[in-house]
């Protein structure tokens, strides 16, 4: 398991999310309106060079690992993010919810997709929400949390997106949201995982009280082709 998630993005194209996969053998990316993510094995030295190839000039790209690399020739460096994965370990279950959390469907994308953008979550765009189970938290016909999964291994699910509207903080919605996608994927039979950013402290202690405990390193370069 632990092998799988130091290169999560590759893996998960090679596997389960392969439905996704825009690449071939040795590459493999998203749609952008999915996921900036794309990946290749570390082995291959070539994987870079292979990736500017196969994409137009312009696009933009999300690239994780646990080690920092040097930013290769024919891209440009747009933001390096320091993060730190997290895989559910002693897990409390909540026995009940404050609020039931609803299931969100294409109608609710570009709400979706202002709450992203407000929030900055992660890379979020009109299509993420086809990586599935998605729910969210309604006050005042205003969408004020949501959270669903993204990445998907063998055995292995990731929690994404989880985010709360500014006006909305405080009121436990996060951790409801939280409580619920672990149920669905542990029901499922896969573990949590999740990524955050290594200075938000606020997310990383809900993270650890609910049960999750940080595997090591992960680093997020966004990067364009020129």
């Amino acid at each position: 398991m632990k092998h799988l998630l130091e290169n999560p993005v590759y893996n998960a194209l090679s596997s389960v999310d392969a439905h996704f996969n825009l690449g071939n053998d040795r590459v493999k990316y998203f749609d952008e309106a999915v996921s900036p993510f794309a990946g290749f094995d570390e082995e291959y030295k070539a994987g870079f060079d292979e990736l500017h190839d196969l994409l137009a000039d312009g696009r933009k790209i999300l690239y994780a690992i646990p080690r920092p690399i040097d930013i290769p020739k024919g891209w440009k460096l747009s933001a390096s993010i320091e993060g730190t994965q997290f895989v559910l370990d002693k897990y409390l279950p909540q026995k009940e919810y404050a609020i039931e959390p609803v299931p969100l469907g294409k109608e609710n994308a570009e709400e979706m997709v202002k709450l992203a953008t407000l929030t900055k979550p992660g890379p979020f765009n009109t299509r993420t929400i086809e990586f599935g189970s998605y729910f969210g938290i309604f006050e005042n016909g205003q969408l004020a949390a949501m959270t669903g999964q993204r990445l998907h291994l063998p055995g292995l699910s990731e929690i994404s997106a989880v985010c709360t509207h500014p006006d909305h903080l405080g009121k436990g919605y996060a951790g409801i949201l939280l409580h619920q996608q672990i149920g669905i994927i542990l029901n499922t039979g896969n573990t949590p995982f999740l990524h955050v950013r290594s200075d938000n402290r606020r997310a990383i202690e809900l993270y650890e009280r609910i049960g999750f405990k940080a595997s090591g390193p992960m680093q997020f370069y966004f990067l364009k082709r020129i």
